[in-house]
């Protein structure tokens, strides 16, 4: 704040207090009159900033930074904006198929959750072993800094990276029907 008293944040301002079942049940649907998504299973939106600094391994011995993780494989996809969720889907067996590695081979997922319907359609599809997926908390706990959800997602993945936890996988879907996703491993 460039005029007055600093704003000090000194509270979660995205977590829900006193929900319920019942206070959930009563919201109405976002988008469709029948529709499921409601602000209760949707993450909410939330400000945010994120930098990240990507470089060669020859780069980052010269500048003597030690690097978190290694981008092994990465992959886009793009489905019918009406069906956006899904592109994940897509994206995720392309970044394993150029990083040469199986859904068994991964340790983590981080995967964006928009909405709580999202995740699961992709879950369903992909058979992602639940106790892997957002261990740390999804974007519905989290938040979605639009314009910075995709740092946060991979940041989020990279702190989780340690001597049990090698690979990682982390996607997230983007406006228009397009998706990203990418697999890491620990620096060695």
């Amino acid at each position: 704040q460039r005029k007055g008293e600093p704003i000090l944040v000194t509270k979660d301002e995205g977590v829900r207090e006193n929900v319920s079942v019942e206070k959930l049940s009563r919201l109405r649907p976002a988008f469709k009159k029948d529709g499921t998504v409601t602000a209760g299973n949707a993450s909410g939106i939330n400000d945010g900033a994120a930098m990240m600094l990507v470089m060669s391994e020859d780069k980052a011995k010269e500048l003597n930074i030690e690097p978190l993780a290694v981008l092994d494989g990465f992959g886009s996809h793009g489905v019918d904006p009406s069906i956006m969720g899904i592109a994940p889907v897509g994206a995720v067996e392309k970044a394993l198929k150029r990083s040469k590695k199986e859904l068994s081979d991964i340790d983590v997922f981080e995967l964006n959750e928009a909405f709580a319907a999202q995740l699961l359609a992709v879950d369903r599809e992909l058979k992602l072993p639940p106790e892997k997926v957002n261990v740390k908390g999804g974007a519905i706990a989290l938040g979605h800094p639009i314009g910075a959800s995709g740092a946060r997602v991979l940041v989020t993945l990279l702190h989780q990276l340690n001597d049990e936890v090698e690979t990682g996988l982390t996607s997230l879907c983007i406006g228009g029907g397009q998706a990203i996703a990418a697999v890491v491993s620990k620096y060695k």
